[in-house]
């Protein structure tokens, strides 16, 4: 483990490490990061994932945290500092943890098929990504951020695919911002914040792993 206190298991163009990498700037954590290859799952995954065997794996003091809305959420209680990323308040706190589950039900499925597939399913896929946005562009209306005034959980679980935008209208043939200007006003806002522009990756950069990805697994 190399004597550190806290390692990160990622993958770079992975939304859900981004997410914690995101959580971990916010709280000023200092960490080990251990890029993951995923064709070629080394020991050290296995045994701190043993049931889902997928990244990102948070090891703090030796002990694996795994699921990146879990992680997200450990990391708040554990450094217990500004900024907070849950809400204190529980109803609120109950819908960030709402809205965070339906991005991760929701959103990377419609979003993975707008680039992965052809044809009649591609378009269908294309159509259920965009419905999906405008629901969650519908909850962030005209506040700051998802929830309000301050950067949070349902931020950092959703910004991430913004990352991956280039990459769906470009195979997708789609226009996000026409579709959804207002979410794309709050992912701009939110790339204002240091911990998430200097944490996701180059969008050209994501279009080029997804054209490799296709080209290699012929999809």
């Amino acid at each position: 483990m190399g004597g550190s206190e806290v390692v990160l298991l990622d993958f770079w163009p992975s939304m859900f490490g981004m997410r914690v990498r995101i959580a971990l700037a916010e709280k000023g954590i200092e960490y080990e990061y251990k890029e993951q290859d995923l064709a070629n799952k080394r020991a050290l995954l296995y045994e701190m994932n043993p049931v889902h065997k997928k990244i990102p794996v948070l090891i703090h003091k030796g002990k694996p945290i795994n699921d990146s809305g879990i992680i997200i959420q450990y990391i708040d209680e554990t450094w217990n500092k500004k900024p907070q990323l849950m809400p204190s308040d529980p109803y609120v706190r109950a819908q960030a943890r709402f809205w965070g589950d339906y991005v991760d039900k929701k959103v990377y499925v419609a979003s993975k098929k707008t680039w992965a597939l052809k044809g009649e399913e591609q378009e269908k896929g294309k159509k259920e990504f965009i419905e999906i946005l405008k629901v969650l562009e519908g909850q962030i209306g005209d506040k700051p951020y998802f929830l309000g005034e301050s950067f949070g959980y349902v931020d950092i679980a959703l910004v991430t695919f913004y990352s991956w935008f280039h990459t769906c209208e470009t195979l997708g043939n789609c226009n996000i911002e026409k579709e959804c200007p207002k979410l794309i006003a709050w992912a701009k806002r939110c790339m204002q914040r240091e911990s998430v522009s200097k944490t996701l990756p180059d969008s050209k950069k994501i279009y080029e792993f997804c054209i490799e990805m296709k080209n290699q697994f012929d999809f």
